[in-house]
C-alpha cells in the first residue's frame, strides 16, 4: 500500500500510523471528511487495513512513462513481470511475463532484439528460444549488446564487434547464444555491460570479463580484446565478489567484506583510486577504507557508492554534476554527497547516462546531473515513488538503469479499493432505488465525497434511518453516474444522457461534476444534437458550455437550421438564438 510514497509492509504495521497516512492522502486529492468515525468506516469496508497487514512489497513501477510501453494495451502490461529499455536512443524493450515468455519491440540495431533478423517491430514480438527462462539478470551495451542470465546460465546476442558477446568471435548475434566457455559448473547470477565489454559474477564470487579492452576494462594486464569470459585475478584472487558493475570503458566490483576494486579507463577519476591513470588490474579504492559499501553503480564516467550506515558517496567525471557536489569538477576519490539528508537506501546510474538518483528511508527520491539537458548540480527533490521514475523522465537517454521487477497487483491503492467497493452487495450499507434498480453504496463515502449527502444523513433526518432510499427525479444510468463519479473521480456517459448528470450536478451543487459533463457534452456536439445542447447549457447555467455550444451552431448555421431539433425549441429560444446570431454578423452577407 503506498500513500504519499509511505510503504505499508506486514512488518511493523500502525493502524494509527495507517490512517494518518490515509488522512493525509485524502486531503491530497481534495477530499473533506467528517471525523475520524466515517474515515474508520471507509478503511473497514474496503479492507484496507487487512489488505495492508497482508500484503508487503515495494514501489509499483508505471511501465507506461516509458514511450515504448505506452504503446501497449492495459491487458498487455498486467502480465508483464520484469522489463527493461535500453538502445543508444532507448529504442529497444525486452520485457518477461509472469508465465516466463520473453517479448521484444523497437529498432533493432546490430539485431539486439534477438528475434534471428536486422527487422524493427513496433508490435512486442515472441523470443521462443528464450521462452520459460527465468530472467535474473540482464545488462546491455552501446552496440547494443545484451547479456541475460537465466537460472545460472548465460545468454548474449546483438552487436558482437568487439567480442563482448563471449562467443569467440566477432559476428554479429541475431539470436541468443547460450555462453559456455570458461563457464563449466559455474552459475551467473549477476551480468554487466560497459560500451563494449562485459562482466559475469558467479554463484561463487567469481568475476569473469569478456570483450573490447583498448583501456584495461577486462582486468587481464594487457590491452588485447578478450573473446571468450576470462577470470579476473589479481587482487580479486582469494576475495569473493558480491557485486560488480561497468561504466563506459571501466569495471567495478564490491567484495563481500564491504571492498570496492576498480579496473579499466581512469581519465576523469572514475576508478576512485586518487589518480587519473588507467588501470589494467583490479585496484583497491583506498579512500573508502573503513567504509562497508552495499550497493555501487556506475553512470557514463562516474560512480556511486551506498554504505551500509545509508551514507552515500561519489567519484569520477562531473561535467554535468552527476557527482552532486555543487560544482562540476571532478573528483578522484569518494566524496560524499546527500550529507545532510536522511540515511539513503538506494541509488542508481547508468553506464550510457550522466544522471544520478537516490532514494531515502522515507520515500523520498532525488535526481542530480544531467537531466532533460539540464545541470542540476546538487541533489534535487522530486516528487516520483522510484528511481527507475527519474530515468524514465529525465535521463538521456530514457533507459531503464537497471532490470525493473514489476510488483505483482495484489494490492489496491485507497483509490482502487473505492472504484471496486462501488455498487458492491457485500459491504454496502445503503441502497439507492432508481427506475426499480438497486444500487449499493456506503454511507461514509457519500459523506466524504458530497456535501449534499453530508446534509441528507445528519442524524435528525428520516433519510439516515433508511436501508433504501427510493430516487424519481433522475433515471437510471444517470443517478448511477453520479455515484460512481462519488466513488472513482471519472464520469463515462454519452453526450445525451450527460445532459441529464448536468441537471444533477446543478441540483446537487457539484461544481466539478457540472465541469465535467461539459466536458463531455463539447467533445460530442454534432449539427444535430448542437440546438438540443445549447438549450441544456442556458438551462442549467453553464455559461461556458452556452457560449460553445451557440459558436458551433452559429459556424454550421444552415446545417442546424435545417434539424428537427431547432424548430421544436420553443419561441422565446428561436427568438434569443436569431437575436443573439444577428448581434455577432452570423446573417450577413
Amino acid at each position: 500500500w503506498h500513500l504519499n510514497n509511505t510503504t505499508v509492509r506486514g512488518g511493523g504495521f500502525s493502524l494509527l500510523k495507517f490512517i494518518e497516512n490515509v488522512k493525509s492522502f485524502l486531503v491530497n486529492i481534495q477530499i473533506s471528511f467528517l471525523c475520524l468515525n466515517d474515515l474508520l468506516l471507509l478503511i473497514l469496508w474496503s479492507r484496507v487495513a487487512e489488505a495492508a497487514l497482508g500484503h508487503g512489497g515495494g514501489v509499483m513501477v508505471d511501465l507506461s512513462r516509458w514511450p515504448l510501453f505506452s504503446l501497449l494495451a492495459p491487458e498487455e502490461l498486467a502480465v508483464i513481470r520484469q522489463a527493461c529499455v535500453f538502445g543508444t536512443s532507448a529504442n529497444e524493450a525486452i520485457y518477461i511475463t509472469h508465465s516466463n515468455e520473453v517479448f521484444v519491440m523497437g529498432l533493432n540495431c546490430s539485431g539486439c532484439l534477438g528475434t534471428g533478423d536486422s527487422l524493427s517491430t513496433i508490435v512486442p514480438k515472441k523470443v521462443d528460444f528464450l521462452r520459460g527462462k527465468k530472467a535474473v539478470s540482464l545488462s546491455y551495451g552501446s552496440g547494443p549488446h545484451v547479456l541475460l542470465a537465466t537460472d545460472g546460465e548465460l545468454y548474449t546476442w546483438g552487436h558482437n564487434g568487439y567480442s563482448q558477446l563471449g562467443n569467440g568471435s566477432t559476428n554479429q548475434g541475431l539470436s541468443p547464444v547460450l555462453v559456455t566457455a570458461n563457464l563449466t559448473n559455474k552459475r551467473v547470477t549477476q551480468v554487466c555491460s560497459g560500451s563494449h565489454h562485459s562482466l559475469a559474477l558467479t554463484h561463487d564470487g567469481e568475476v569473469f570479463a569478456w570483450g573490447y579492452n583498448n583501456c584495461g576494462q577486462i582486468g587481464s594486464g594487457s590491452t588485447a580484446n578478450q573473446p571468450y569470459p576470462r577470470r579476473v585475478t589479481g587482487f580479486l584472487q582469494g576475495r569473493t565478489a558480491m557485486s560488480i558493475s561497468c561504466g563506459q570503458t571501466s569495471s567495478m566490483s564490491v567484495c563481500d567484506n564491504g571492498e570496492v576494486f576498480g579496473w579499466g579507463y581512469n581519465g576523469n577519476g572514475q576508478l576512485g583510486i586518487g589518480n587519473n591513470g588507467n588501470q589494467m588490474t583490479p585496484c583497491r579504492v583506498q579512500a573508502l577504507q573503513g567504509v562497508c559499501v552495499q550497493q555501487l553503480v556506475s553512470g557514463y564516467g562516474h560512480c556511486l557508492a551506498l554504505s551500509d550506515e545509508g551514507v552515500c558517496y561519489s567519484w569520477g567525471t562531473n561535467t554535468y554534476g552527476q557527482l552532486g557536489t555543487g560544482n562540476k569538477s571532478n573528483q578522484l576519490t569518494p566524496v560524499r554527497v546527500l550529507a545532510d539528508k536522511e540515511r539513503v537506501v538506494e541509488i542508481a546510474a547508468c553506464h550510457s547516462t550522466h544522471t544520478s538518483a537516490a532514494k531515502t528511508q522515507s520515500g523520498q527520491v532525488y535526481m542530480w546531473g544531467q537531466c532533460r539537458g539540464q545541470s542540476l548540480l546538487l541533489p534535487t527533490l522530486t516528487h516520483f515513488s522510484c528511481t527507475d521514475d527519474v530515468f524514465a523522465g529525465f535521463a538521456s537517454p530514457p533507459v531503464m538503469w537497471r532490470l525493473v521487477s514489476v510488483d505483482p497487483e495484489d494490492f489496491l491503492t485507497v483509490a482502487e479499493a473505492l472504484r471496486k467497493e462501488f455498487d458492491s452487495p457485500e459491504t454496502c450499507d445503503l441502497r439507492f432505488s432508481v427506475d426499480g434498480k438497486c444500487i449499493h453504496v456506503h454511507k461514509a463515502v457519500l459523506k466524504i465525497r458530497c456535501e449534499h449527502f453530508r446534509s441528507m444523513f445528519r442524524s435528525q433526518w428520516t433519510e439516515d434511518q433508511q436501508e433504501v432510499i427510493e430516487i424519481g427525479q433522475f433515471s437510471f444510468p444517470v443517478y448511477k453516474s453520479f455515484l460512481q463519479f462519488l466513488y472513482t473521480d471519472t464520469v463515462d456517459l454519452p453526450p445525451e444522457d450527460a445532459i441529464g448528470l448536468l441537471d444533477l450536478a446543478t441540483s446537487y451543487c457539484e461544481n466539478r461534476l457540472k465541469r465535467l459533463c461539459q466536458q463531455i457534452i463539447k467533445r460530442g456536439i454534432t449539427v444535430d444534437n448542437a440546438f438540443t445542447l445549447l438549450s441544456a447549457a442556458i438551462k442549467y447555467d453553464a455559461e461556458d458550455l452556452e457560449d460553445f455550444c451557440f459558436r458551433f451552431c452559429v459556424s454550421h448555421l444552415t446545417q442546424v437550421t435545417q434539424t428537427q431539433a431547432f424548430w421544436q425549441s420553443d419561441g422565446a429560444m428561436l427568438k434569443e438564438f436569431i437575436s443573439r446570431a444577428s448581434r455577432c454578423g452570423a446573417f450577413k452577407n
